[in-house]
């Protein structure tokens, strides 16, 4: 069992790391066993929190209103990794979301790290259900407030231990870390009917927004016209 390592967690404005955002990191540094330091911090998006993840997660808009920037937060959370092996549930989901984040301001992020779904999933295979919460449920783990950055990250800590603790010398190769990947796709240009559809709501709407219709990516562009709809 690893004595030294980062849980951590991120809430999301949806599935896809190219298209949403990290709205809060919550990690613990684990130092000899025991929690050293902590880390949890709201970050301010670009677009609205839709009614579903609030309802999700309890994050509202109000709540990252004065959020610090994407790039403050980032790479901060960047130093307090320092050179630590990552662990989370289904820690490649984070994984990715934080690769993107740091990519976008220039930022590198390479980290090796240990899942405990993968882990999960080979040990309790017979198990209908190996989501966090379940498995929690299972080992009797208590997490105050799941669906929230640092406590789902100290819960997959608490599952880790948990997990190596009974199963690391049955299958000691499941337990090592290993290096955590995702490839960044090249963002793809706004298509001519999105471009078409925010020229004609910046028009009925009178917005002054600074956008380069040709360099404007699809994301980028589907969360303009989500906010100019929602204003």
């Amino acid at each position: 069992m690893l004595k030294s390592y980062i849980a951590f967690d991120v809430e999301t404005t949806g599935l896809n790391p190219l298209e949403n955002e990290i709205i809060e990191i919550g990690a613990l540094k684990v130092r000899n066993g025991k929690v050293a330091e902590r880390f949890m911090e709201f970050i301010k998006p670009a677009a609205s929190i839709s009614p579903a993840i609030t309802s999700l997660t309890g994050i509202t808009n109000e709540m990252v209103a004065g959020a610090r920037s994407r790039r403050s937060v980032v790479s901060d959370f960047l130093d307090f990794c320092e050179e630590d092996v990552l662990i989370g549930h289904n820690v490649s989901f984070d994984y990715s979301f934080m690769k993107c984040s740091a990519a976008a301001d220039g930022l590198t992020f390479e980290k090796m790290g240990i899942d405990t779904l993968k882990i999960a999933q080979k040990v309790h295979s017979s198990l209908k259900s190996k989501s966090l919460g379940s498995l929690c449920d299972y080992y009797h783990i208590e997490n105050k407030s799941a669906h929230r950055a640092y406590h789902d990250a100290l819960a997959a800590a608490k599952l880790y231990q948990t997990l190596a603790h009974y199963f690391e010398d049955k299958d000691p190769k499941l337990f090592k870390p290993v290096q955590l990947t995702y490839k960044i796709r090249k963002p793809q240009p706004a298509t001519a009917k999105q471009i078409a559809l925010l020229e004609s709501l910046i028009r009925k709407r009178h917005a002054s927004i600074k956008w380069n219709p040709k360099t404007i990516t699809r994301s980028e562009a589907s969360r303009m016209i989500e906010n100019l709809l929602k204003g």
